[in-house]
């Protein structure tokens, strides 16, 4: 499984590293600072640790996180967030479990602005370190699925936590509750919750119409059809006409007509689109 994600995630590595060779005339000044300013490393490190329990490294690979100041932060926080983030690279190819763990929690206490560390980190959580665990333990063959379930939703869980820290510093954002919406579903296999985390993306601005989509999909799936018609009812006048899924949420829409065996004076009548809004769930003013 965790194969599956490392392409995304090594496309974001790439993309830190080009930036990192901009700014590498920059480094070698903070560097020098640093070196001037060691002396307030050990005060400001022992401060840190002592409010963020999980920035306690316990393993040699997580240790090279140890360098960074908070007093040196400021205007170079993004750069500090990048080099940390190559650290942990480094330590995930590598399979060190307590290293990536540690080194996700410090990247994003660094800075916390990026989306991309939190939803990367989240996947990494729930599919990669799921897949280490149940290595660990010996494999597919040896371990009965019934752990392994155990373990992916632990691991979930802990991704879920993330995600929830992450919407403090970004709320009303989309992808935070899609990414949540695929840990529910893919991992912890919780339709109805992966249901509603779908339904909240779709009210965040700028969330993309497939939310709305999986929503009322999902909502079939459990069998409330009628819960599923009456969503995608009140989706379809909202989406522009041009845009593929609109055509897409009326053929759901007949198709769940004919499940529920819907008299044809009362089927849908699509209507002159308006606005898009954020709630099919709610009546328009």
């Amino acid at each position: 499984m965790w194969r599956r994600h490392a392409g995304s995630r090594s496309s974001v590595f790439a993309n830190v590293k080009s930036r990192l060779l901009a700014i590498f005339v920059t480094l070698g000044g903070l560097a020098l600072t640093g070196a001037g300013l060691r002396w307030m490393e050990a005060p400001l490190w022992a401060a840190l640790r002592a409010e963020q329990p999980a920035l306690r490294l316990g393993s040699a690979g997580a240790a090279a996180g140890q360098g960074v100041t908070l007093g040196l932060l400021g205007g170079f926080r993004a750069i500090v967030a990048d080099f940390t983030w190559l650290r942990l690279h480094v330590i995930w190819e590598q399979r060190d479990l307590a290293a990536t763990d540690t080194l996700l929690r410090l990247v994003t206490t660094i800075d916390p602005r990026p989306l991309y560390f939190w939803v990367n980190g989240a996947r990494i959580i729930a599919f990669d370190m799921t897949a280490w665990r149940i290595a660990e333990a010996g494999g597919h063959e040896v371990l009965p699925a019934v752990q392994r379930d155990r373990l992916g939703a632990e691991q979930a869980r802990l991704a879920i936590r993330l995600l929830e820290e992450a919407m403090t510093f970004h709320p009303g954002n989309a992808a935070l509750w899609i990414e949540r919406a695929n840990i529910e579903l893919n991992r912890l296999r919780d339709g109805e919750a992966a249901a509603e985390s779908y339904r909240k993306a779709w009210e965040q601005p700028g969330a993309p119409t497939y939310a709305a989509r999986l929503h009322a999909e999902l909502l079939r799936r459990l069998g409330r059809k009628a819960e599923a018609l009456v969503w995608l009812t009140r989706l379809h006048p909202q989406l522009p006409p041009e845009e593929e899924g609109t055509e897409l949420v009326l053929s759901r829409i007949r198709d769940l007509e004919r499940e529920l065996a819907v008299p044809v004076m009362q089927t849908y009548r699509p209507a002159a689109s308006v606005p898009p809004g954020r709630s099919a769930g709610e009546s328009r003013k």
